[in-house]
């Protein structure tokens, strides 16, 4: 059956996607499913794109051949753990603070690690208290160190962590506390799944401690403003919707 020049286009870019993120299938079968999923998500990524009234823009990337609910199955799955009270039970450190900026962006001033990808795992937990760390870090010392996300996702298994099937900071930070420390990525590399708590690096190679945390004020924009001038904050967010998976740019509202 001959193709439209509209569809052959589509079967062109297809092809190329395919050389650009060496993607392999295993019959002609599962190709053409894959370019009919690949054809849905680009009219809906061009559909969105054309509207005007959007702050942020959409864009196929490594996902484009799958549907949104195999990309739920195998990239979101955050479950929040047990230990989940967002109680402040001591003074906000920041209450007194007045000199917030209009605008900050910690990227631009050397307190982030490059984006890192957790894969199929969802231990995101893990990977916001790290990064959380890692700008208090760079802000206290100037130096920008990688954290292990892996160590979190192997020892810190107390209080409702449960690895790659969902976590909660605070169990992070508490585990980080009670260890004395934590290592590097380097020191302890990210497997994307959950393995023994190796307890040489765990205790042995400590290259980072914290003495502490605290929550932002519940509902308190202005509070978070304060925080948030000051140093990087570890959020967990909802991001089941579409758009996710094709973001590009710009700011979700």
């Amino acid at each position: 059956m001959s193709r439209t020049i509209y569809e052959s286009a589509i079967v062109d870019k297809h092809e190329r996607w395919i050389v650009d993120y060496s993607r392999k299938y295993e019959s002609k079968l599962e190709k053409e499913k894959r370019l009919n999923i690949f054809k849905d998500n680009l009219k809906y990524i061009e559909n969105f794109n054309n509207d005007k009234n959007k702050s942020f823009k959409l864009s196929p990337n490594k996902f484009a051949d799958m549907t949104h609910d195999e990309f739920i199955v195998a990239h979101t799955g955050y479950k929040m753990g047990e230990n989940s009270t967002m109680s402040q039970s001591t003074s906000f450190m920041y209450e007194s603070f007045s000199d917030v900026p209009t605008s900050i962006d910690w990227r631009e001033k050397g307190t982030v690690t490059p984006i890192k990808c957790q894969g199929e795992c969802s231990c995101c937990w893990a990977f916001s208290a790290v990064a959380d760390i890692e700008g208090i870090i760079q802000i206290k010392t100037g130096k920008l160190i990688s954290l292990s996300e892996q160590q979190l996702l192997d020892c810190s298994t107390n209080g409702g962590n449960r690895g790659c099937n969902g976590g909660w900071m605070m169990n992070a930070f508490d585990y980080i506390i009670q260890n004395q420390g934590i290592t590097t990525e380097e020191g302890y590399p990210y497997q994307s799944m959950q393995e023994t708590c190796d307890t040489e690096k765990q205790i042995n190679k400590v290259d980072v401690i914290i003495k502490g945390y605290q929550m932002v004020p519940i509902n308190d924009e202005q509070a978070l403003l304060k925080v948030v001038a000051n140093q990087p904050v570890s959020v967990a967010l909802e991001g089941h919707g579409r758009d996710f998976q094709f973001y590009n740019g710009g700011v979700i509202t």
